[in-house]
């Protein structure tokens, strides 16, 4: 009855796809809060940065919740409502990366590299998927998302990101690789589902027939969304000042 009055869709036992959705809208919601009651905790030069892993959790469980009752009512994959979410959190985690390493001299230039690469990636991913994902030359859209891919895994390895993270203590360098992992193992996930999840996601060779990837992304998300808030409240606290600690 709650349910009905509520707009609560059941969500059956044996629909693991449907649960994750679930899962992941409350611990993307649990994660906002959290980051967004931390804020006043934290020093006031670190406060923006767990005010963007607020938003990125709190975005992310919004549209957790629209794609569960999407998946629910269809039973298909929400392929455009994931990408809308994609779109959104993921360039907000890259400028996570010129946040943390603003203080040790980083550009706006570096902050528009990689918000250009993260859509460059987000929306050549997408128009392989959703228009092109039954057609074989879905991988050149694949490959062209992948290269945007790299090089953002570049520039945190290796580029600007990492230089200058060697410049702003050893705090931030830390967190920096630890976001660099995220980055090349968690957000793996992605061009693997995207392999995956289209005919032509691997130089047109048709990979792992009939594997939906929601479940791996519903975990991947969470993993990587409230990881990466997670890293930087942690940097935030280590780096505190005596006289805040």
């Amino acid at each position: 009855m709650f349910q009905n009055l509520l707009g609560i869709l059941p969500i059956a036992n044996n629909n693991y796809v449907a649960f994750t959705f679930f899962v992941g809208c409350m611990a993307m919601m649990a994660a906002a809060v959290f980051f967004f009651f931390e804020m006043s905790n934290v020093e006031k030069k670190w406060r923006t940065s767990i005010l963007v892993s607020g938003l990125i959790t709190f975005i992310a469980a919004v549209h957790y919740y629209y794609m569960r009752d999407y998946n629910l009512e269809t039973g298909e994959s929400p392929v455009f409502f994931r990408y809308v979410d994609w779109i959104l959190t993921v360039p907000l985690m890259c400028v996570e990366f010129y946040l943390i390493t603003k203080k040790a001299g980083a550009k706006t230039g570096l902050l528009w590299q990689l918000i250009a690469a993260s859509v460059i990636m987000l929306v050549t991913g997408y128009i392989g998927e959703a228009i092109y994902g039954k057609e074989t030359q879905s991988w050149i859209w694949g490959l062209i998302s992948g290269l945007a891919y790299f090089y953002i895994v570049y520039i945190v390895w290796f580029g600007d990101v990492a230089k200058l993270a060697k410049n702003a203590g050893p705090a931030v360098a830390k967190a920096v690789r630890i976001l660099g992992w995220f980055v090349l193992v968690g957000w793996a996930i992605y061009p693997v589902g995207y392999i995956a999840g289209t005919e032509g996601g691997l130089f047109g060779i048709k990979i792992w027939q009939g594997l939906s990837m929601d479940i791996v992304y519903n975990i991947g998300d969470a993993i990587n969304k409230i990881g990466f808030g997670l890293v930087i409240y942690a940097l935030a606290q280590s780096d505190k000042s005596p006289a805040t600690a």
